[in-house]
């Protein structure tokens, strides 16, 4: 493509791509937009990483091994909502496009496909040696995990929120927060907890609780683990991992790669988990599971205290046997590794 840094990025269709990958490379060059919509502009990741929209798409912390990216007006669309908009944008000629509408019109299908083409993209990567792009390398230190999932409120939130959320990507950091919580798990969730490890076992009140957030060196994920020290009991580990999405959503991953799917926003002075589901991880796709048939849906709530406490409560509810299972209470931090700000 030729020099597009002078053109203005709010005119056109910009999509940036991997120019080593085979498929996205296709992708780039089989796109046609409509005419009405204006032109469209190629941006190859690999070689115009001074581009401004290229470090507009790092300080925005999108990261391009996870998606391309489809700009358009003021706005830049990320992985799944890349290929949804080139489906509102594109004309109905040519192969790619008709595809690309038959598979992404519908966002329920999209999201069941959408990671199976990044599992085959990734493969075939990894079959012809091509290394990841690694956009995010150079800034990974900037960054806190969950600053992308908060979006434009992060600036906002309270101190102690900040710091509660202030891992970064592919560092070192750490946040430790200990207090003490009133835990309920219903009796069968509780021997299936046993069984399998997945969650809290025990029922118990005023429990002492540690909880250690760690980032991950390798990637943009928060790991979680959690220690309750139940009376007259060894110390019970609940470890987890947090996984934000490209469009805005956060996957918290436990063993056997069962994970939850959450929206996390700051509204109301608190920070509010709503339910949109239950997923199993596996081969590197996010299978939605209707879990949520045995344990019903998941909800919490993190409210600011002071600059250095929190509280917070979580429950899963289901509609037949009511609370399966939940805990309340608060949390001071007690150590930190990281900047919050």
């Amino acid at each position: 493509m030729s020099d597009t840094k002078n053109n203005d990025l709010s005119k056109g269709v910009w999509f940036v791509y991997d120019g080593d990958c085979p498929i996205c490379n296709l992708a780039a060059q089989s796109l046609r937009i409509r005419e009405a919509v204006d032109p469209l502009f190629l941006v190859n990741a690999r070689e115009e990483t001074d581009h401004p929209l290229y470090l507009e798409i790092v300080d925005q912390n999108l990261d391009l091994d996870e998606g391309m990216v489809l700009r358009y007006g003021d706005r830049n669309y990320h992985g799944q909502n890349a290929l949804q908009m080139m489906v509102l944008l594109g004309s109905r000629n040519g192969w790619y496009n008709r595809m690309n509408s038959l598979l992404f019109k519908s966002p329920a299908i999209a999201r069941f496909l959408y990671p199976i083409m990044k599992l085959a993209r990734n493969t075939l990567l990894r079959i012809l040696r091509i290394p990841r792009l690694q956009n995010l390398e150079d800034a990974k230190d900037a960054y806190p995990v969950f600053k992308e999932v908060f979006g434009d409120t992060w600036p906002n939130l309270p101190p102690v929120i900040k710091a509660h959320y202030a891992a970064r990507s592919y560092s070192e950091d750490r946040v430790i927060v200990d207090g003490h919580l009133n835990v309920y798990v219903h009796p069968l969730l509780g021997f299936f907890a046993r069984l399998t490890g997945l969650l809290v076992p025990f029922s118990g009140e005023n429990v002492p609780v540690r909880v250690t957030f760690k980032a991950a060196h390798h990637d943009n994920t928060l790991e979680f683990d959690r220690v309750f020290s139940f009376k007259g009991r060894k110390p019970v580990h609940f470890r987890s991992k947090m996984r934000p999405q490209p469009n805005g959503d956060v996957i918290e991953l436990m063993r056997f790669g069962f994970g939850w799917r959450f929206r996390c926003e700051w509204r109301k002075n608190r920070v509010i988990l709503s339910h949109l589901g239950y997923v199993w991880r596996f081969l590197g796709m996010n299978i939605p599971m209707p879990f949520s048939l045995i344990l019903g849906k998941g909800y919490a709530e993190e409210s600011p205290v002071s600059d250095t406490e929190f509280s917070m409560w979580t429950h899963t509810m289901h509609p037949l046997f009511g609370k399966m299972f939940g805990y309340e209470g608060s949390f001071t931090i007690t150590d930190m590794k990281c900047d919050p700000y």
